[in-house]
């Protein structure tokens, strides 16, 4: 009997512990299976992040001394964004915009301001996704600065050309009137008369004028800030069939990014 015993105890030991690894398996299982289920999910997606900065080029003009709200820019990326070792955005897609706001310069003083948003992006093989980006930087090479915060570009300033005008006017007036006064025999009197009316003209000229204006130029640079992440499935991005980029500056050929200081911020 007791050999039986023992035997009996051993089997259902040996049974038990069979039962224990059998069980103990499955419970990992869920866990993996879920990542892979995720990681099959994601397979042949590609994102591009939320605050991805994206080079574009200006294909039209548009400028505070004839643009009004509402109106249409259109631009062209400059340069492919890269996601995951793949070309996500070829350079040459097609950017959308919209001029929000726009603020003529002052006869006085103040600046030309315009205000910007991004619409849309569209693939070469006509993928699209809309967003509302905001400007992160634009080319600063034309003396004109970026208000980050609303994306609003404000012209440069022209205090010396104002005073240039005055001062220009002045030295011709009073050179003309010195001339009248010598032949009328008061050359000093003609010379204040003079420059009194030269001064008056280039003040008068002054008021008559605006300041400089806002301007984005066609092939200028600035870069957009996605405010959102987008995302590509593989087939989206098959460009296999995708017309050829056509051209888009005066030359006939797109324009090529070029070196340029940014700016991104008003100095203090």
């Amino acid at each position: 009997m007791s050999r039986s015993l023992a035997l009996f105890v051993l089997a259902a030991t040996s049974l038990m512990s069979g039962q224990t690894s059998s069980t103990a398996t499955p419970a990992q299982a869920p866990g993996g299976l879920k990542a892979r289920e995720n990681a099959a999910a994601d397979q042949g997606t590609y994102r591009v992040e939320a605050g991805t900065h994206i080079l574009l080029s200006m294909i039209n003009s548009v400028s505070t001394k004839a643009a009004h709200p509402g109106d249409r820019i259109y631009l062209e990326t400059a340069f492919p964004i890269v996601s995951q070792g793949r070309i996500i955005i070829p350079q040459g897609s097609w950017v959308t915009g919209t001029v929000t706001e726009v603020k003529r310069p002052g006869h006085i003083k103040g600046r030309g301001e315009m205000q910007v948003r991004f619409d849309s992006l569209t693939l070469p093989n006509g993928t699209s996704r809309d967003f509302r980006a905001d400007l992160g930087a634009i080319d600063a090479r034309s003396d004109q600065t970026l208000k980050h915060e609303d994306s609003k570009i404000t012209g440069p300033g022209d205090k010396k050309g104002d005073v240039g005008t005055v001062v220009g006017s002045t030295v011709a007036g009073t050179i003309i009137g010195s001339g009248i006064g010598a032949a009328a025999g008061n050359t000093g009197q003609g010379a204040g008369i003079g420059t009194g009316v030269g001064a008056a003209a280039g003040l008068i000229g002054v008021l008559a004028s605006r300041g400089p204006d806002a301007t984005l130029s066609k092939g200028s640079t600035v870069e957009m800030v996605l405010d959102r992440q987008i995302s590509f499935s593989e087939s989206e991005l098959n460009f296999g069939n995708a017309p050829p980029r056509g051209s888009t500056s005066a030359e006939g050929t797109p324009p090529a990014p070029q070196p340029h200081s940014w700016t991104s911020h008003i100095p203090h």
